[in-house]
């Protein structure tokens, strides 16, 4: 029984290996990857450091009542422009155009006082001559006169008092721009004078407009470093670093300005340092109170080294890509990535220009694996995050280059 089952068995094995080999052997090897290298790039670029910033108002103006009254007209629409000097609202005036009468005709009193008594003195001077009257008397006149001197500008300053008064009761823009809506409506009374006075409106100046953003320790001393090494001015010092802005919806940041003033200390609770740069705003676009994409030109990087973002993966610690050498062998390269500008990565360590670096096919690459490149150029584009001062120097020319 255990004979003719081994002999069973043998037979079989036989025949199956009979089939192994009218089959041509093991299984073929997988095809050599294919995939597309790009030769790395190197540009003298300008590195711009982005933050997040408000937009604020250079002018942002109260307008409270500056004497008391009815509210007795306002002269504009609820949130529109306005220019300096505009008529915004009128307070009853009358009350205040009668206390102006009173002392135009207190002053025209004091005045006659005075002229009376430089007549009486000047009789009185002539009368001494020929001893008519005495020197006490003279004195006297004299004194009036001084009074009546002192009366008159008395009443010249209460004139120009209840003057001003009465100008206040025409309230008119001290500054241009947007103004808010009217807080008090017609028929109201409204309190004037330095404490308590009625709020009445708000006026936001437009154009030009501040941004404000706030810059971390090591940012602080980035830019202080690159001063003393002379390679970047300070912006405390009055230099006009270029910013550039983009709001939430905009691709790019298409609005140009410059640094106007950095504070004069570090924060304590947040350890950061508040920046402001100044925007044109003719189109009226940046509103007051608005988060912006701020980015402000920082070191410039000599021949700095660019990749498609791409062609970089990321293990648990490091950042690689990968390299072919002159037989095609991907090598792993460790890298230390800087900015995105001009829709290519900076990288600052670890390939040089001209390395053959995989963009695409990443997931079929193994250390050591030989691979069938197809070569395509490495171009900058501008987007988002592109450099309005970079220039190319020693860029290595590509295949697609070369062919043109």
């Amino acid at each position: 029984m255990y004979k003719i089952s081994f002999i069973f068995i043998l037979g079989v094995s036989a025949f199956l290996a009979g089939c192994g080999d009218e089959k041509g052997g093991p299984p073929p090897a997988p095809p050599t990857p294919e995939v597309t290298v790009g030769r790395a790039i190197a540009r003298d670029l300008t590195e711009w450091d982005e933050y997040v910033g408000r937009l604020v108002a250079i002018d942002d103006v109260e307008l409270r009542a500056r004497v008391s009254g009815y509210l007795e007209k306002t002269h504009f629409k609820d949130g529109q422009m306005v220019e300096v000097g505009d008529l915004l609202f009128t307070i009853d005036p009358r009350p205040y155009q009668a206390q102006v009468d009173r002392a135009v005709a207190q002053r025209a009193q004091a005045q006659a006082s005075l002229a009376l008594a430089e007549t009486n003195l000047t009789r009185a001077e002539s009368l001494l001559k020929t001893n008519a009257i005495s020197s006490e008397e003279v004195d006297i006149r004299r004194s009036s006169k001084l009074a009546a001197t002192a009366e008159v500008q008395a009443a010249e300053a209460e004139l120009a008092a209840v003057s001003l008064d009465l100008e206040f009761t025409q309230i008119t823009a001290p500054v241009a721009g947007r103004i808010s809506r009217d807080l008090v409506t017609p028929g109201n009374l409204v309190s004037g004078g330095s404490g308590g006075a009625t709020l009445l409106t708000t006026i936001r100046s437009v154009d030009p407009i501040h941004c404000y953003f706030e810059a971390d320790e090591s940012a602080y001393l980035k830019y202080l470093r690159l001063d003393l090494e002379g390679k970047r001015s300070s912006s405390r010092e009055g230099t006009a670093n270029p910013v550039e802005l983009a709001l939430a919806d905009e691709k790019g940041f298409p609005h140009k300005g410059v640094m106007d003033f950095v504070e004069n200390a570090l924060d304590r609770n947040t350890a950061t340092i508040q920046g402001r740069a100044i925007f044109a705003n003719p189109d009226r676009t940046l509103t007051p109170g608005l988060f912006t994409r701020v980015r402000l030109q920082g070191s410039v990087l000599k021949g700095a080294v660019q990749i498609p973002d791409r062609a970089i993966s990321r293990d648990q610690s490091r950042n690689f890509v990968w390299v072919l050498d002159e037989n095609n062998t991907a090598i792993r390269h460790n890298i230390e990535p800087g900015p995105l500008i001009d829709g290519l990565r900076v990288v600052h360590s670890g390939i040089s220009a001209g390395d053959r670096v995989v963009i695409n096919g990443l997931q079929r690459i193994r250390p050591g694996t030989t691979v069938i490149p197809t070569e395509e150029g490495i171009s900058p584009t501008a987007d988002a995050h592109s450099s309005s001062s970079a220039t190319t120097t020693g860029e290595i020319p590509t295949s697609s280059q070369t062919g043109e």
